[in-house]
């Protein structure tokens, strides 16, 4: 079952200048950065109440990321959901006609599994469900 909005993600073609605006010109603080070798991504992760915005850059530029940044140039990529149960929404889904643009969840940030759902299906709006380790942490590491 959908728990929170987890991130915004917003498609950068470099990290480090949209880190700065971020940081110095909107004055958020930067929780950390991770690279996500199974989406060929580098992002950050900037917490606001509740909630995160996280920037994606193409690793090496490749994947889809850059694929996103070449046809429609920077900015919102894709809107996140953290659920309790990823394998059963999944299902439900797909039993709903739901597509997936892969078969099974992968390894995403932090440790999570997630899986993304096609635009197609959600109104033209790429969404991603994903499910955190089972260990809840605490309010100090949680956006880490």
């Amino acid at each position: 079952m959908i728990r929170r909005l987890d991130h915004i993600a917003i498609a950068v073609p470099d990290l480090d200048v949209a880190i700065r605006r971020f940081a110095e010109d909107l004055g958020l603080t930067l929780s950390g950065r991770e690279d996500v070798p199974t989406e060929l991504t580098s992002t950050a992760f900037f917490p606001i109440e509740g909630t995160r915005i996280e920037l994606v850059q193409p690793m090496d530029g490749q994947g889809p990321i850059a694929g996103y940044l070449d046809k429609r140039g920077p900015g919102l990529h894709h809107v996140c959901f953290e659920t309790d149960d990823l394998d059963g929404d999944v299902a439900a889904l797909r039993a709903k006609g739901y597509q997936f643009l892969s078969d099974a969840p992968k390894p995403g940030a932090h440790g999570t599994r997630v899986i993304f759902i096609h635009p197609k299906s959600c109104g033209g709006v790429l969404m991603e469900l994903a499910e955190h380790p089972h260990h809840e942490p605490t309010n100090a590491q949680a956006w880490r």
